[in-house]
């Protein structure tokens, strides 16, 4: 049988394919954060899948009362200067569809620090340290110079309770962000405002691992961030599912709050009163955007006059 002479770039082609394989290659391990290993499957669903399951947790969700631990902070990422305030013990309380209140206390005093309610429509906010009792509107035109004026009781609720997609009114689109960094769906909501052109208005993050909510951007006519909510730790709460920890980021008001759930009673019922504030006698009232009313005392009564004896 004669010799055939082999090609000599075929040789090296063979002889390289096995180099790279034995020296050149590399197998590396992709560890992408909300893991729980590297070989953790990621999930796959649909836009509908996920939005209904928005709609499933929104509305399994009838009432809540939360004892949280609360960390707020002034200041931006943007200005590169944050000031926290830590070991905060908060009481969260809602009811549906848009009844919320925050009672804050001080660090190992557990004082009271503030106190705020809103309707969905108004909100109350009263601040001991400060004698000032605001009321207002939750929705806000002009960001006040003054942050305390730009806290808004329905700023935590849209973060906590992320809505269903109204499909009358919103469209949307499914985005799949998956890298060495990443596993995420992303779901953008648009609508058309007065114009008639498309808006984004919300962008609904879900983590690949686990197909739960992981973040949510909630943006302003023009497309700046309103609220930059995320979700971790998801843990079950008289058998419904709820982030423990949630991070609330509003940058054009220049405040954040990290909350860490301790203790929460979903759909155990949160009555009326628990959600009415009234104005403290003696403090300072003050409608946003007005100046500041101080409470006028009533005058003092006058001492009874004593009989005058006849002699």
């Amino acid at each position: 049988m004669p010799f055939r002479r082999v090609p000599i770039c075929v040789v090296v082609v063979c002889l390289l394919s096995v180099g790279f394989s034995s020296c050149f290659a590399r197998r590396r391990l992709i560890a992408r954060k909300g893991a729980k290993n590297t070989t953790q499957t990621l999930l796959t669903a649909d836009r509908q899948t996920l939005l209904d399951s928005v709609t499933r947790q929104y509305e399994a969700v009838r009432d809540f009362n939360a004892e949280v631990d609360m960390v707020p902070a002034l200041g931006t990422a943007e200005k590169s200067k944050i000031t926290e305030y830590k070991d905060v013990r908060a009481y969260v309380l809602f009811r549906r569809p848009s009844d919320i209140r925050l009672i804050g206390l001080y660090p190992v005093v557990r004082t009271k620090a503030f106190d705020m309610v809103s309707n969905g429509l108004d909100f109350k906010l009263y601040v001991p340290s400060r004698n000032r009792f605001l009321v207002g509107k939750n929705e806000i035109d002009e960001p006040s110079a003054n942050k305390l004026e730009n806290l808004r009781p329905q700023h935590f609720l849209d973060a906590m309770m992320v809505r269903p997609v109204d499909l009358k009114t919103e469209k949307v689109l499914l985005m799949n962000l998956t890298d060495e960094d990443n596993a995420f769906y992303i779901i953008p909501v648009v609508h058309e405002n007065g114009n008639g052109q498309l808006q984004l208005s919300r962008s609904i993050w879900f983590n690949r691992y686990n197909l739960t909510i992981a973040r949510q951007f909630i943006f302003d006519a023009t497309g700046n961030i309103l609220t930059d909510a995320r979700y971790s730790d998801w843990k079950p709460y008289d058998n419904v599912a709820f982030p423990k920890h949630i991070e609330i980021n509003r940058p054009r008001d220049e405040y954040a709050v990290v909350i860490d759930v301790v203790k929460m009673d979903i759909n155990k019922g949160v009555s009326q009163e628990k959600f009415t504030l009234a104005q403290p006698e003696g403090s300072t009232l003050q409608v946003v955007g007005q100046a500041p009313v101080p409470s006028q005392a009533p005058p003092p009564t006058p001492p009874a006059k004593g009989r005058v004896k006849k002699k």
